[in-house]
């Protein structure tokens, strides 16, 4: 019998109670290369048996793809999932096109697309994917209210913004979740947005707590490694140079993981779910995987407690870490921070 996670209130007290641990179904669609549908409708199965209830998608995934197929999933599970999905990431029939909008009609436009692919009349926690400068945070997040006020959407959440937008928005609306990367190789967020969060009540939710899979030892090098649709291969943290270097920062994940009878992928998720007690606020991370097994080691995380000194061995790793997170860091919060 698969042992279940530990629960917590997302956004607090009036939110839903989730599994300290979800799952980002990303992947499952896009941007990682070839997928196995059945073995991606195993793994969602395995979430739920594991007690990881929150199930986050996009629009933005596979056009429209990655919603679509969670619908089923959806359907037979209500009740039991919280279902989390964004808008805000503008994509077209050109595969390279990638545009923001904020804007109040292009909110209410996303909103019925995926309400009509996940096929419910209400979601229950929506993001605003990235931030549009251009647009006033209160137009974006009155609109988003506004889809609360209408039974539309239960909770509301932002991706990628920085301390001070956090505290903006929230006093529009009151904010659920924070979601942004946060890992053992990125670690911007600590600059003021994981401590708004803490302040505001706010979840936060990091996506990719396993650095795409470097921090798993999946792959050494993504220009070499990973197949031509693999997006991994245009970020520059992961191939050449900066991918020898940065293998390199992993010997003490891998020397903790083996005191501890772990993998690196545990010792990686254990140390971002422990950040909860070290800014005092609640840490629900997301990893994606499209595999049964890895999904219950994921899980597994979640019962393993680094000591003071296997923490202050890991610190360093981030400042050292070679190569941004995206070729073009223009769209991410670190690039509006103060």
């Amino acid at each position: 019998m698969t042992t279940r996670i530990d629960t917590v209130r997302l956004g607090g007290q009036d939110g839903p109670e989730i599994g300290v641990q979800g799952f980002g179904a990303m992947g499952i669609s896009e941007f990682y290369g070839d997928t196995d549908e059945a073995a991606a409708r195993d793994t969602l199965d395995a979430a739920l048996e594991a007690g990881v209830t929150l199930i986050d998608t996009a629009d933005a995934y596979g056009r429209g793809a990655n919603e679509e197929f969670l619908a089923p999933f959806v359907a037979a599970h209500r009740d039991e999932i919280t279902l989390a999905t964004k808008f805000a990431i503008e994509r077209t029939d050109d595969p390279t096109y990638r545009g923001i909008r904020n804007d109040r009609a292009y909110v209410r436009q996303a909103v019925e697309g995926s309400l009509r692919r996940l096929g419910v009349e209400t979601i229950d926690l929506y993001y605003m994917h990235r931030r549009d400068p251009s647009v006033p945070l209160a137009e974006s997040v009155g609109a988003m209210a506004e889809l609360v006020q209408e039974g539309k959407v239960k909770h509301l959440g932002l991706s990628e913004v920085t301390g001070a937008e956090l505290r903006e928005a929230y006093a529009v609306h009151p904010i659920a979740a924070l979601q942004s990367e946060w890992s053992l190789f990125s670690r911007d967020v600590e600059r003021s947005a994981v401590g708004a969060a803490a302040e505001l009540g706010v979840t936060f939710v990091p996506y990719s707590p396993l650095g795409r899979g470097f921090l798993t030892g999946s792959f050494a090098d993504a220009s070499k490694d990973l197949s031509d649709s693999d997006f991994r291969r245009a970020q520059p943290r992961f191939s050449g140079e900066n991918a020898e270097r940065n293998a390199a920062l992993l010997a003490p994940v891998h020397k903790i993981a083996a005191a501890h009878g772990a993998t690196a992928a545990q010792v990686a998720l254990a140390w971002v779910q422990q950040r909860a007690q070290v800014h005092g606020l609640t840490v629900v991370p997301i990893p994606g995987t499209r595999k049964r097994s890895r999904l219950l080691e994921n899980a597994a995380a979640t019962r393993i407690t680094l000591t003071d000194a296997e923490l202050a061995d890991l610190e360093p790793i981030a400042a050292q870490v070679a190569g941004d997170r995206y070729p073009d860091m223009s769209f991410t919060a670190v690039a509006r921070e103060a």
